[in-house]
């Protein structure tokens, strides 16, 4: 379920101390529940796999497409990325989490960990469009039966590379919307109560 951009910028996420100069692109209610501890399952989840979740038609298509386009316009070049053309959020993080536990970077799409806590992870790529923030927090969704319920919510930042990045942001969004993130959400539930039930009967 999409969310407003105010369930993200509303909560009390650490991120907020350092990227105020990235704007919320999307924010997401993930089909992804468990305890207040279980964040780093999701964590390993998104990192360890095989890359299932990517593996429908449509978003398999559409990621085919976007590295052929990235190859032909060169937007996916090494001066273009992280560290060439901008600087890492590492490098803004205060004492405590630059500190902390760093997380794990993603196998099978380009994004490298920034930092991980109890309650947030956040991951970061970069090319010629611009730089992007996937932001991952486990936020408390009680109900009746549960108290101590959390969900997952994912927000994505971006700081768009000038026009030709605020162009291809708003060229790219209707796939986002209507091939890409469907399928992907919900490929990630289903990964996710698979490895519960895996977890339940070992």
């Amino acid at each position: 379920m999409r969310l407003p951009r105010t369930a993200h910028t509303s909560r009390p996420w650490r991120i907020h101390e350092f990227a105020d100069d990235f704007q919320v692109e999307d924010v997401w209610a993930l089909p992804v529940t468990g305890g207040p501890d279980e964040l780093d399952r999701l964590v390993k989840q998104f990192t360890n796999g095989d890359g299932a979740a990517l593996s429908a038609p449509v978003v398999r298509a559409l990621f085919a497409l976007r590295w052929k386009l990235g190859a032909l316009l060169g937007l996916d070049r090494p001066d273009a990325g992280l560290s060439s053309r901008v600087g890492s959020l590492r490098e803004r993080l205060p004492e405590d989490l630059r500190a902390g536990t760093r997380g794990p970077d993603l196998q099978v799409v380009p994004f490298t960990s920034v930092y991980q806590t109890h309650e947030e992870w956040v991951a970061e790529t970069a090319n010629r469009t611009c730089h992007a923030v996937m932001h991952i927090g486990w936020a408390p969704d009680p109900t009746p039966g549960d108290p101590t319920r959390h969900r997952a919510r994912m927000a994505v930042l971006v700081k768009p590379n000038g026009l030709l990045g605020s162009v291809y942001m708003a060229g790219i969004k209707p796939f986002r919307y209507l091939g890409v993130y469907p399928k992907l959400l919900n490929a990630i539930g289903r990964e996710w109560e698979a490895g519960r039930a895996a977890k339940a009967t070992a």
